[in-house]
């Protein structure tokens, strides 16, 4: 019975978030105009779906002083309060709202990540595209410091380099950036390398174009299309790896809501059954699966393939 009955729940979430994705998309397409609308009216309901829960999410974390109950750090109740009508997920071992904790989590976690992953993005492209575009010495040296960087693995050597320089947003943005950066590079540069053998960029060499004018106006909007498709794989690679590393203690640091502390510091309520710590773990892993889903649908439209 107990297997019917999950796979029953699994069913109703599944026809819920595909109804959800269908008014969205209902929605979005009536208020889009032009290229927008024709794309939006293509959208599988899956992407759709994805489309409004990062909308969601990044309503929630632009909103949360409003959104909140509580403020982020304040202590509000006894450690480990169960959910009730004045506190709807409990309180944490500190005595902190949960519900006020998982909101601004959302600012936090999300906003670094993003932060973090546009930071690597523009260093990995840049640097990928020109080494593409000037060839020669500065594409080996650049392409062999990458191979260096990519050979270790990245979750001990963020905990390397962490431990080195300090647990601070700033140190934690600028080591996952570099790190992250050196896979952004590799697409960049594969993708430039099959630009900058076409005519119309010997043509525009030819024309004596400046080599950043050659990046940004000729190679770049031809580059562009996997490259945003890989903005949003980097952004679920260094959204989980700040979790990760939040969780072993040497990310995000006490008392700022984040979803991967969260799950650490709660843990022991799972020995008794509760949930509670589950729920920043399902926070990360449904905002991820979203992104997957509006990415594989850009990346399908990007492949040039029909239905």
């Amino acid at each position: 019975m107990s297997v019917l009955f999950t796979i029953f729940w699994i069913a109703v979430a599944v026809v819920a978030a595909m109804a959800l994705g269908w008014l969205f998309r209902w929605a979005a397409v009536a208020a889009s105009r032009g290229e927008a609308r024709r794309a939006l009216k293509t959208a599988p309901l899956a992407a759709s779906f994805g489309m409004l829960v990062i909308l969601i999410y990044v309503v929630v974390a632009l909103f949360a002083p409003l959104i909140a109950p509580y403020a982020e750090r304040e202590v509000v109740g006894a450690q480990f309060l169960p959910w009730d009508a004045t506190h709807p997920l409990g309180t944490d071992n500190l005595g902190r709202d949960m519900l006020s904790r998982l909101v601004y989590g959302a600012r936090n976690t999300v906003g670094i990540a993003f932060a973090t992953t546009a930071l690597a993005f523009f260093a990995g492209s840049f640097l990928g595209l020109l080494a593409a575009a000037v060839g020669g010495w500065l594409d080996q040296v650049l392409s062999r410091l990458v191979d260096i960087l990519m050979a270790i693995p990245a979750l001990i050597f963020s905990l390397l380099l962490l431990t080195i320089f300090g647990t601070s947003i700033v140190t934690l943005v600028l080591v996952i950036a570099t790190i992250d950066a050196t896979r952004v590079f590799r697409l960049a540069r594969s993708v430039a390398q099959n630009i900058v053998v076409m005519d119309y960029i010997e043509a525009a060499r030819l024309r004596g174009e400046g080599l950043i004018r050659l990046i940004f106006r000729e190679i770049l909007p031809n580059a562009l299309a996997p490259l945003v498709a890989e903005f949003g794989l980097r952004f679920c690679f260094v959204f989980l790896a700040i979790s990760a590393l939040s969780f072993l203690g040497v990310g995000i640091q006490p008392p700022t809501a984040d979803w991967g502390s969260m799950v650490r510091e709660n843990a022991t309520l799972i020995t008794f059954g509760d949930v509670t710590p589950l729920l920043p773990a399902g926070a990360i892993a449904l905002l991820t699966v979203a992104v997957n889903f509006v990415v594989d649908w850009q990346l399908h439209r990007a492949s040039g393939l029909k239905e």
